[in-house]
């Protein structure tokens, strides 16, 4: 079971981690909130199988109150998450609210402590206190000038996902990771479209243009799709969205969730190697020390846990 969990974290890992990679290949094809709704629509659709077949499976059915639940999850980790870390963006660049939001396991690990009453080990903070130092080697935001508009929105979009993890895990006993996935995609992309619907509005898309928001103004549903750039809009819908987003939930059926957050930890570790093997991109030394003292971090969450697995089985 402890092997399933670290094997679906894997492949998290994996999707995750190559989402900007791939993006590159499309970079200013495709409006971002347009492409959040294709990512978490297809998505949906990819994992409605699953989740109708699990749904069987378990002998549940969807009752008022749980889909209430999953629209709410939708709210907080697609539809404020997605827009909001990409205004974020905007105003501070992406490498300064990739540091913010790479460091979402730190608020997991507090949120899952309160809400679900997940013990934090000693091991989790010298993991988060490595992983985090090395995300702030690999980013160096003292290069930068920090806006503090862009800061506090790149703030908000972390604790909103770590938000959605911890409260999508409540769900997970009970439905299961597919489930909870694809549920969650149904009504985030819907609030999504809604928002995309508003953005046509004169008076909406006068607002955004005069805070510098163009891509937030009049956002197109289908422009910008070709034969070319499909495969890779495929890949970021069913592969990271779907695939990605699913197995980071069933991991959460075999591990804590301040466990399974850390995800986020080796995406800017993996990410630069990433580009060098694909687009040829240059790893700094700042890039090759933060790499070493992330998965230095990770090592010390993982390995106790896996030996600490083992000695629970032999004993049992």
């Amino acid at each position: 079971m402890v092997k399933k969990g670290y094997l679906y974290i894997a492949v998290a890992v994996v999707m995750f981690t190559s989402f900007e990679v791939v993006l590159k290949f499309i970079a200013g094809q495709i409006n971002p909130v347009q492409l959040t709704l294709c990512r978490f629509a297809i998505g949906f659709v990819f994992l409605l199988p699953v989740a109708l077949h699990n749904l069987k499976k378990r002998g549940e059915r969807l009752d008022g109150g749980s889909v209430a639940y999953f629209a709410l999850l939708g709210l907080v980790g697609i539809a404020l998450c997605m827009p909001i870390l990409q205004m974020a963006v905007s105003y501070t660049g992406s490498s300064v609210s990739a540091l913010m939001f790479s460091c979402n396991p730190v608020f997991v690990a507090f949120l899952a402590f309160f809400l679900l009453k997940e013990p934090i080990k000693p091991r989790h903070i010298a993991a988060l206190t490595l992983e985090i130092a090395g995300t702030v080697v690999i980013i160096s935001p003292w290069n930068t000038k920090l806006n503090m508009t862009g800061v506090t929105l790149a703030l908000l979009s972390t604790l909103l996902f770590s938000l959605y993890g911890v409260m999508g895990k409540k769900k997970v006993a009970q439905f299961g990771g597919a489930v909870v996935t694809c549920f969650s995609f149904l009504f985030g992309a819907l609030i999504v479209l809604v928002f995309i619907l508003l953005s046509h509005i004169p008076a909406v898309a006068e607002m955004f243009r005069n805070i510098g928001l163009d891509s937030f103004a009049s956002i197109p549903v289908f422009a910008g799709y070709t034969l070319e750039n499909l495969p890779y809009v495929l890949f970021v819908s069913v592969g990271v969205a779907g695939v990605g987003f699913c197995a980071y939930f069933l991991a959460m059926e075999y591990q804590p969730a301040s466990v399974v957050s850390l995800i986020y930890f080796f995406k800017p570790a993996l990410s630069p190697l990433l580009a060098w093997a694909v687009h040829g991109e240059e790893i700094s030394l700042n890039m090759m020390a933060g790499i070493v003292l992330i998965v230095a971090g990770s090592l010390c969450a993982i390995i106790p846990g896996i030996l600490e697995s083992r000695k629970n089985a032999i004993s049992s």
